[in-house]
């Protein structure tokens, strides 16, 4: 298991970068739900917690934990979510891009440099951004902002399974499992569904 580590931070701060964000994104793959997007800025003073992973290697309980110790400890963070309208209306990948540019846009302090898991962001200078493979596997603010975009995610799936009871969304947070493929066969689509991704193929 890669271990995420300040390196790409460290560089990026001697050569006089001061404000350096971690971005990355949760709920790109799932059937239903938000995509929402993460962003950690950590100072070299910032006292880093232990256990900051990769968030999909976590538990559920380890990720909250984590949550309240990255943000009590960072710089600076935020979330962006991107609503399932506007992902049926453009499409996931420029949904996630938004998400991507209307995050950083807003961040404050606003950010020199952005590593940014697996993406670049269009419409933002590619001189102040790297694409870092398996991000949030090796690079601290891309894991913290993995798990704080996770812990919002799933709790808004968790909120809108009280809406929509019978697709069990709490349990697998709008991915495309079994037991939700079942549940889209027996009622339906609902207004969560991201009717862009050719679900009919399930009813």
């Amino acid at each position: 298991m890669l271990i995420p580590t300040l390196d790409l931070e460290t560089q990026l701060w001697e050569k006089g970068y001061k404000v350096v964000c971690g971005v990355d994104e949760v709920g790109r793959g799932c059937f239903a739900g938000p995509v929402v997007v993460g962003a950690v800025i950590f100072s070299p003073n910032s006292r880093i917690p232990d256990g900051i992973a990769d968030s999909k290697k976590l538990s559920i309980k380890k990720r909250i934990e984590l949550t309240q110790k990255i943000k009590d400890s960072c710089l600076a963070y935020s979330t962006f979510t991107i609503d399932v309208p506007i992902i049926n209306e453009i499409g996931i990948g420029k949904a996630t891009q938004l998400a991507f540019k209307s995050l950083v846009d807003n961040l404050k302090p606003p950010p020199d440099f952005v590593l940014v898991d697996a993406f670049t962001i269009t419409d933002f200078d590619i001189v102040k951004q790297a694409a870092v493979q398996d991000g949030d596997g090796r690079c601290l603010s891309i894991a913290a902002a993995s798990i704080i975009a996770k812990v919002y995610r799933d709790k808004l799936m968790e909120e809108l399974d009280l809406q929509y009871p019978d697709y069990q969304f709490a349990k697998h947070k709008g991915y495309g499992t079994k037991v939700h493929q079942e549940a889209i066969k027996k009622y339906g689509l609902c207004k969560l569904h991201r009717t862009s991704f050719n679900l009919q193929k399930f009813i």
